[in-house]
């Protein structure tokens, strides 16, 4: 059984991870991360809890969603530390997510020059990239630097 001295009160969470009372709550209240309640119904963190809420910020950083961060903290160990191997497994799964996000990325960067650095301001009456609106058969919103003009 856990000693009082080895859980964390909801304070000492907010000040080892630099965020916000608040946000550690609302990280519990999402699923994220979890607390248990001593008999005067305090929150109080397992340590373990603290790499969790590091891996949300790093993922956040990343550009993953909460949801997607949710997804991937479900294979972690709730009450436990996570070991070298379960963060290896996480890392190997995150990967193709990340190239993907690195090769959209390299993408829209190689785009700036062209599409919405050329000055007309105009999808729709644009000669270079886009004449007669015919992007809009490919969706909404700046498809060539999303997609690419291919």
């Amino acid at each position: 059984m856990r000693t009082q001295h080895s859980e964390l009160t909801i304070g000492q969470v907010a000040k080892r991870t630099g965020l916000a009372v608040s946000a550690i709550r609302y990280y519990e209240s999402e699923g994220l991360i979890s607390a248990n309640r001593n008999r005067g119904g305090h929150r109080r963190f397992a340590r373990a809890q603290i790499r969790r809420v590091s891996f949300v910020l790093i993922a956040q950083k990343f550009g993953l969603t909460l949801p997607q961060i949710k997804s991937v903290l479900a294979e972690l160990p709730d009450k436990r530390t996570p070991t070298a191997h379960d963060w290896a497994r996480i890392s190997r799964n995150l990967r193709d997510l990340l190239d993907k996000q690195i090769a959209d990325l390299q993408r829209m960067r190689n785009s700036l020059d062209g599409c919405i650095g050329c000055g007309c301001l105009s999808l729709e009456t644009c000669a270079l990239y886009n004449a007669d609106d015919k992007m809009s058969a490919r969706g909404t919103g700046p498809v060539i630097s999303l997609q690419g003009s291919d």
